[in-house]
């Protein structure tokens, strides 16, 4: 069993940053893809992004090209999200994923164990 818990989210000023991390516990994420998404209030899931196994190829959201970064360390096992030039619209819950393959995936079906969200509010 994989037990994901995220941290780093927080309250900022629109233009700050943040960085998110995703620990993983019970059997590790090597070998799997790991994605970001989040779930602004009302609103449904959307991927932010996703990273390959061994931190081969990225892919993002097209709303946070450019700001965000994720990246890995799998001896570690975490995955991060370096959110930065924050805009009141990446207000939301987010939520890191592993995958059920070793490349990135855009789609929410792709992912099998979610951790429990961590919140971030961007304020103007």
């Amino acid at each position: 069993q994989v037990q994901l818990v995220e941290s780093g989210g927080g309250l900022v000023q629109a233009g700050g940053s943040l960085r998110l991390s995703c620990v993983a516990s019970g059997r590790t994420f090597s070998s799997y893809a790991m994605g970001w998404f989040r779930q602004p209030p009302g609103k449904e899931r959307e991927f932010v992004a996703a990273i390959s196994w061994g931190s081969r190829s990225s892919y993002y959201a097209d709303s946070v090209k450019g700001r965000f970064t994720i990246s890995r360390d799998d001896a570690k096992n975490t995955v991060y999200l370096q959110m930065n030039t924050l805009k009141p619209e990446d207000t939301a819950v987010y939520y890191c994923a592993r995958a059920r393959a070793v490349e990135p995936s855009s789609n929410w079906w792709s992912y099998n164990y979610w951790g429990q969200g961590t919140q971030v509010t961007v304020s103007s």
